[in-house]
């Protein structure tokens, strides 16, 4: 299992759905937390930042407003600071790339990405990938769910992916 990335900034950005933990390697932003998981001491102010973080923070919270926001905007395809993926293996980061193919407020099964993987019995191995993307809600693993069309799991818990999906205006059954 590759390493995880040495983390060098930390900074909360806040939202309206409560302040998200953003995580900067060198290469890029590496994690965000939910704000329901506490942030450690260690985050600064955007603002305290040095340059290029201050610029990658403020491109992360804007994707971060685009993808919780329902407005008519939301269909815009935010600027994303460079990611840092290096702790996922190349199945996961076929993943997790995939996951970025999914258009907002659709929806795939674990299983069908899977098949779009040419991996057609991976359908666990690809929750695997989804519960271990270090960067939720703009890697947007909350769009894949169970073959039965329930919300399966989420690192976030369901009620983030509840709310992200009746954001995206995904009605569940």
């Amino acid at each position: 299992m590759p390493r995880p990335p040495e983390i060098l900034h930390a900074t909360l950005l806040p939202t309206p759905h409560g302040e998200f933990l953003a995580r900067f390697s060198a290469e890029g932003l590496a994690q965000l937390d939910f704000p329901t998981k506490r942030p450690l001491g260690d985050s600064k102010n955007t603002r305290e930042l040095p340059a290029p973080y201050r610029e990658w923070s403020e491109l992360t919270l804007a994707a971060l407003h685009v993808a919780l926001s329902d407005s008519p905007r939301r269909n815009s395809k935010p600027t994303l600071p460079p990611l840092d993926l290096s702790r996922g293996t190349k199945f996961r980061l076929r993943v997790w790339e995939a996951l970025r193919r999914i258009p907002r407020a659709e929806t795939r099964s674990y299983g069908a990405l899977a098949d779009e993987l040419g991996k057609r019995k991976a359908a666990r191995a690809v929750g695997g990938a989804c519960g271990a993307n270090p960067i939720p809600v703009l890697i947007p693993c909350h769009r894949v769910l169970a073959a039965n069309g329930s919300l399966g799991g989420f690192s976030g818990g369901l009620e983030w992916k509840r709310r992200l999906l009746a954001i995206e205006g995904v009605l569940l059954t």
